[in-house]
């Protein structure tokens, strides 16, 4: 959640923290702060601000005041103390000998600061990081591997560090349990970081670190240990992203940027795993005889990556006759699931560091489940950890409200899904043939909704004022609706609720009232005449509706007072197309209302901690 930079190298280092860390704003934070070594006054300078980085630039001269060519950066998401300077990172010991930036949570801080403190330690912020800061005080003695992992031995919870010692001051140490981090491996020197981003305008060629893992860092070398410190060799990763996929490239906002890139990013994740007309896909790893044991799908994720597994498993069901269950990643770690032998799990993850996920993930291996990640991140931790991965190649996503990411995942699964009936024979040649080539023309269709945005525009320039809305829909459609009250109510902070339709009468119809909103989704053929009843039901209690359905469904407008009209698709395939609308009508209010469209507050885009 919490974003790192460090470097160590030639050029003056603040500058290029701050430049890193405007690449993490996305990650959510509420301050900032910055720790470089000046060689002239022997002395590590630390500064602090609360609130937008702009601040911290506003303090230091956009880093031209803080001299030095090592130092750490940081943006902070609060979890133990309140957004404040004095709990902003970087933290330090009294007299700043140790200095360092922290991702995670520290689970047994609390003893361990009590601990410290009766060793005459003294606190001065309400986090849990300072303890660690006091600790690799306390266990340093000239050699700074062995205080870390002394402190590795001693603490619990997630962690992501960046450590300066005044004593080494040509080192920069970063250290990994749970939390992501990397190393960035440039000409001009050497860098940390939590995503890739951060330091792609100077490099493409990164290390990953592993869980337990330390990292030295000086200008021109990079060395890894383990935890008994003792070296490790490690491959080299160039990362193929390039710097304009992470820059707005003319939009307003990312995630005006994002939404016009989802016809490429699906594209992109089908056409190269569809050779002569015929799914291949090599990174499943999967014998056709597996395929056709299979006797159950887990698919796992949070928030949107939750919403794709659900339009997901309507697919799967429907069309290779696989029971498949669902389940929130935050849920499933803690329920102690009973899990069929020759089953199959999928763990979706835009980031591939989701903590919840990563933990669930461990959990169904440990039962001998084999695990598939739909990752977007090459080399991260779910990609790493997963037994064989199926990647989104979305490229970098910057907006927290996940827009084309979440394309990607729905493609990759389809991909998935047809290729299960296939080899279990629940399909014949010429259907698939027929999901194949619509498959390929969705490209071109999301293209085509993308061209009539200006009615969505101007609709939702008149409901940015609402209080509460509804999404409803049955089936798939009822997944949609799930995930388009989410981008409503992430980034335009108005109460939104998505229901299926046919439940209504069973409680939730009493919230419906004059004036009230609801978004109808009826995209699905056999229960579209249902889906209208269920719209009639909600208008004649007072509601606007604003319906959206496929082309050809015309008759809608009588039953709606407006309507949105999606390209005909395979109903399997129908999320795909409705999920844009409801993406540019969720940042059209957010735009309307003034919010800030691309970090909404409280939010962060990589959930790295519980």
């Amino acid at each position: 959640m919490c974003g790192i930079v460090g470097f160590v190298g030639k050029q003056q280092a603040a500058p290029l923290l701050l430049d890193g860390l405007s690449k993490l704003e996305y990650r959510g934070y509420d301050s900032a702060g910055i720790a470089v070594y000046d060689k002239e006054q022997d002395a590590i300078d630390v500064v602090k601000a609360k609130g937008r980085l702009q601040a911290l630039r506003d303090l230091t001269g956009d880093g031209q005041s803080v001299k030095g060519c090592i130092g750490i950066g940081h943006t902070r998401w609060a979890t133990h103390g309140e957004p404040s300077v004095v709990n902003s990172h970087p933290h330090f010991n009294k007299d700043k000998s140790v200095c360092i930036v922290h991702n995670g949570i520290i689970e047994n801080y609390q003893p361990l600061k009590e601990k410290m403190q009766s060793r005459g330690m003294e606190f001065i912020s309400q986090t849990d990081t300072e303890v660690v800061v006091h600790m690799l005080e306390h266990y340093y003695s000239g050699d700074p591997l062995s205080a870390i992992i002394k402190v590795m031995h001693r603490v619990k919870g997630s962690y992501a560090l960046g450590v300066m010692f005044k004593e080494h001051p040509g080192e920069l140490y970063a250290v990994r349990k749970d939390s992501p981090l990397i190393i960035g491996v440039s000409e001009e020197g050497n860098f940390i970081a939590s995503d890739v981003p951060a330091i792609l305008k100077h490099t493409r060629n990164v290390y990953f670190i592993d869980n337990l893992e330390i990292a030295k860092l000086t200008e021109t070398s990079v060395e890894f240990f383990n935890e008994d410190a003792e070296p490790i060799e490690k491959e080299l990763t160039t990362v193929k992203w390039d710097i304009e996929a992470a820059e707005k490239g003319g939009y307003e906002h990312f995630m005006l940027k994002e939404i016009y890139e989802q016809p490429k990013v699906v594209a992109d994740t089908i056409n190269p795993r569809i050779e002569q007309g015929q799914i291949v896909l090599k990174e499943l790893n999967m014998s056709d005889e597996e395929i056709q044991a299979l006797k159950r799908i887990y698919i796992i994720g949070c928030g949107s990556a939750y919403h794709v597994g659900m339009a997901v498993k309507y697919m799967i069901e429907q069309i290779a006759r696989i029971p498949v269950d669902v389940d929130l990643a935050s849920e499933f770690r803690y329920r102690n699931p009973i899990m069929e032998p020759d089953s199959l799990a999928i763990i979706i993850s835009q980031s591939g560091e989701t903590a919840d996920s990563l933990a669930a993930l461990r959990e169904i291996q440990s039962r001998g489940i084999k695990v598939l990640g739909v990752v977007n991140v090459v080399g991260s931790s779910i990609a790493r950890e997963a037994d064989n991965v199926l990647y989104t190649w979305a490229g970098p996503e910057i907006a927290v409200a996940t827009t084309k990411a979440y394309s990607a995942q729905l493609a990759a699964c389809y991909l998935l899904g047809i290729h299960f009936a296939k080899v279990r024979g629940q399909i014949d040649d010429k259907t698939y043939q027929s999901m194949v080539e619509e498959l390929q023309a969705l490209p071109d269709k999301i293209q085509s909704i993308l061209g009539d945005k200006e009615r969505i525009q101007w609709f939702a320039s008149k409901y940015s004022a609402a209080k509460d809305m509804f999404f409803i829909g049955r089936g798939q459609d009822y997944a949609t609706a799930m995930e388009g009250s989410l981008k409503l109510k992430e980034i335009s902070y108005i109460h939104s609720e998505a229901y299926a339709a046919g439940e209504l009468k069973h409680g939730s119809i009493s919230l419906i009232e004059d004036g009230t909103l609801s978004v109808a989704i009826a995209t699905q053929p056999d229960l579209y005449e249902k889906m209208v009843s269920n719209i009639v039901e909600v208008r004649s209690r007072g509601s606007f509706v604003f319906a959206l359905t496929t082309e050809g469904n015309y008759s809608m407008e009588d039953t709606s007072d407006f309507t949105v009209y999606v390209p005909k698709t395979l109903s399997c395939f129908s999320t795909s197309l409705s999920v844009i609308p409801l993406q540019l009508f969720g940042y059209y209010v957010s735009v309307a209302k003034g919010c800030d469209v691309d970090k909404p507050r409280n939010l962060a885009k990589s959930v790295t901690v519980e």
